[in-house]
């Protein structure tokens, strides 16, 4: 039997963790008193992962169709991969260390829901590593041969589907701790 809690499977956050979510709906947030500050830098962190891989794909992508010279996509490539991973393990660690623990004490019965993103972390970093394994592979690869730029791209569409269902279910998790405790997080 699957793990309905497993980032591999999870089509979304368990009924049980989306108390908080309930009552302070995705639609009203921007209008709520506590939001700015930290869940907007928090929001723009995620916006930001969200376009960098987007932009590896597109980068990626040129590479396939060689529309672009071949050592510029490299040096694309190679630029925001490594700030893609180096920014989102950064972001991860923070989180793990410093933030979530804050969240759990202010709203235990969401305990489960950071254990949950805590897991995914763990969950994700095999895949940032694999991904950078494969980022240098194609990176190496003599220029114009486009297999190990296919791997990345299947690697980068791939990872894209697994970090976009933990980005959006941290959000939806700890976004309405913020809003109802505010930002206290000390």
């Amino acid at each position: 039997m699957q793990d309905p809690f497993a980032l591999a499977t999870r089509t979304g956050l368990p009924d049980a963790l989306r108390v908080l979510l309930e009552e302070y709906p995705r639609e009203g947030w921007e209008g709520h008193a506590n939001f700015d500050g930290l869940i907007r830098f928090w929001l723009e962190r995620h916006l930001m992962f969200r376009r960098l891989q987007a932009m590896l794909l597109a980068e990626t992508q040129r590479g396939l169709d060689r529309s672009r010279d071949p050592r510029q996509v490299a040096s694309q490539i190679h630029r925001l991969a490594a700030l893609f991973v180096n920014e989102l393990h950064g972001h991860h660690t923070v989180e793990d260390v410093h933030y979530f623990p804050a969240l759990v004490r202010l709203e235990p019965r969401l305990e489960r829901g950071f254990a949950l993103l805590d897991a995914d972390h763990h969950a994700l970093d095999p895949m940032l590593h694999g991904l950078a394994t494969v980022t240098d592979a194609a990176l190496s690869a003599p220029a114009g041969t486009t297999s190990e730029m296919g791997r990345l791209y299947a690697e980068l569409a791939r990872f894209q589907t697994f970090l976009d269902r933990h980005l959006t279910d941290e959000e939806e998790i700890v976004v309405p701790v913020i809003l109802k405790h505010g930002a206290g997080l000390g």
